[in-house]
């Protein structure tokens, strides 16, 4: 098993020496595994740690994806693509992203955005007619997936007929779910079941993981046996000081308390996109009641200059795959005092592994935070005011109307009444898009952090763009900055912008939908529904108080370019 190395300043090395002398006495780690919810809050998290056990109960059951896997070669099937938000599809992604397409398996992808040209880019990277779609959904109510499966259900009848459209299509879900219903009545080729006692952020090594894992031709038994080995080293009777799960808990988690909760996960190449999987599992298990760690992804690495000290470094890597460059980097980091974690895998098999390593250091983060670390109620907030957008354009025919704070070529500015007044305060009579931007900009404060949110296709072109602007205020501000694409960071670290620490920074960025699609039985579209998710993301960011300003440009492309020219003297 791959090792926890550490270097941390000393005053955090102190506080986590005390962390681990509480845990020692209170003999924690063997009540985490005894199910012992005043680890917590004493609330219900006694009944969400099921994940403690999947990894073994798959193992004993791996005829299942094994077999799977044969109808899957044996249907011809040329890809497939996996239809879920949030913990049903960012495991699923990862793995895709590092294992890439497998030889004589389907090409997995995976839908996570109501972003219609997002949808229509996949359909026209697919063969309906040799295509299995997989339906991931744990409760089988979440909107996203639903439509989702509505839309390619309806394509896939026109295409092989209605009699066979069904064949095409499998479900993840929990017993009795909605989507379990859905599945029967439709004549789903095979339904698989998750456990109720494992919410969706710790089901990786679950069937929401280990299914999509097997459609596209994965080893699942040796992904399995890597991860129990994790397991075993994460187990009750392992001392403290050698239980790598707990003790990468307890670092983050005395570093949260102690003002270091800004995780910045690095990784290499062959890896990279798990990130995308630790942001929800950190933000949305930690980031609530005004407490948390802020994951950030994908910022570049910078000098140690760049840096406050409300940072923890995490650098994750594969045996065969480091760069001496950022090693250099990581080395001047630690030389400086930053508080830094490495962990170094043998393969890409080992991903099963850092899944386990990571939810239990998350549940003992959570612990030592003081909160559940297992629900998500600013996710269901959220969800609550789309609905209500979305009930009334079903009865309507039109979301309600808006009135921009400002409009100036083909850019919109629209906040809340709080933000407006700030913000025209701080302009004056300068009332443009930079002189907004520059006032929004200056909110941001050290021990803060900046994110983009935008709702707009998760491309290459775009994320280059919004890139350049978190990078922009990062280097000018020197705090701790994050990038999201909505509405799938709604299901990820969407929890932690509204339910954490007050101090982020939002810069919502919406557009015109050059396209849209309609979703099969009702009257709204897709692109309405990516509407009214990005009202309500912004509404409950409203509510909680949160500095936030929405820019929605008329054209994506080139309003894309202005924004990314404007933000950089903006901040200067």
């Amino acid at each position: 098993m791959s090792r926890l190395k550490t270097s941390l300043p000393d005053n955090l090395a102190a506080s986590v020496k005390a962390t681990v002398a509480d845990w020692q006495s209170g003999n924690k780690i063997r009540r985490l595994w005894q199910r012992d919810a005043t680890l917590w809050t004493g609330d219900d998290e006694d009944k969400w740690l099921g994940w403690l056990d999947i990894t073994q109960y798959q193992i004993e059951h791996s005829s299942v994806p094994r077999g799977l896997q044969k109808e899957v070669w044996s249907a011809g099937f040329k890809h497939a693509c996996l239809l879920g938000m949030g913990g049903s599809s960012l495991c699923p992604e990862v793995l895709r992203m590092t294992f890439g397409k497998l030889p004589g398996y389907p090409d997995l992808h995976v839908l996570d955005s109501t972003d219609p040209a997002q949808i229509k880019a996949l359909e026209e990277k697919i063969d309906i007619a040799r295509s299995l779609f997989i339906v991931s959904s744990k409760s089988g109510t979440t909107l996203e997936p639903n439509i989702f499966k509505q839309y390619f259900f309806e394509r896939t009848k026109q295409v092989v007929g209605a009699d066979k459209a069904g064949s095409h299509f499998i479900a993840i879900t929990d017993p009795g779910s909605k989507m379990q219903q859905i599945a029967e009545h439709d004549r789903f080729r095979l339904v698989f079941y998750g456990w109720p006692s494992i919410g969706g952020r710790y089901s990786a090594l679950s069937n929401f993981g280990m299914i999509p894992a097997a459609a596209m031709g994965i080893d699942v038994r040796k992904f399995l046996d890597r991860a129990q080995e994790m397991v075993r080293s994460c187990g009750p009777s392992v001392p403290l000081e050698e239980n790598t799960g707990a003790m990468l808990g307890i670092i983050l988690g005395t570093a949260a308390v102690n003002g270091r909760n800004k995780v910045t996960i690095i990784t290499s190449p062959d890896i990279a996109d798990l990130g995308a999987w630790l942001e929800q599992l950190l933000a949305e298990s930690t980031g609530k009641v005004g407490k948390g760690i802020i994951p950030v992804d994908r910022e570049r690495l910078a000098a140690p200059e760049v840096y406050g000290n409300d940072r923890v470094f995490a650098y994750i890597h594969t045996q065969h795959a480091t760069d001496v460059g950022v090693e250099a980097k990581i080395a001047a980091l630690e030389k400086a005092g930053q508080a830094v974690l490495r962990i170094s895998m043998g393969d890409i098999y080992d991903l099963g592994a850092e899944f386990f390593r990571w939810e239990i250091a998350t549940a003992v983060a959570g612990s030592i935070i003081g909160i559940n670390a297992f629900d998500q109620p600013d996710v269901e907030a959220s969800k609550v005011e789309t609905r209500k957008l979305t009930s009334k354009y079903e009865k309507t025919g039109s979301l309600p109307p808006e009135k921009p704070v400002l409009e100036e070529s083909g850019i919109k500015l629209f906040t809340d009444d709080k933000n407006a007044a700030e913000l025209a305060h701080a302009v004056g009579a300068d009332k443009s898009v930079s002189a907004y931007l520059e006032a929004h900009l200056a909110r941001v404060h050290a021990g803060d952090y900046f994110a983009v949110l935008g709702y707009v296709q998760m491309n290459a072109a775009d994320e280059e763009k919004l890139q350049a602007i978190r990078h922009a205020v990062r280097d000018k501000k020197r705090v701790a900055t994050c990038l999201g694409f909505g509405p799938r960071f709604l299901h990820s670290t969407g929890q932690a912008y509204k339910g954490g620490p007050n101090s982020g920074v939002f810069l919502q960025v919406t557009c015109d939908d050059p396209i849209d699609l309609p979703v099969p039985g009702q009257k709204y579209t897709f692109g309405v529904v990516k509407a009214a998710q990005a009202r309500g993301d912004f509404q409950v960011l409203a509510e909680r108080g949160r500095r936030a300003l929405r820019v929605h440009l008329h054209d994506v492309k080139s309003g894309l370019s202005k924004l990314a020219d404007a933000v950089p003297a903006a901040v200067a």
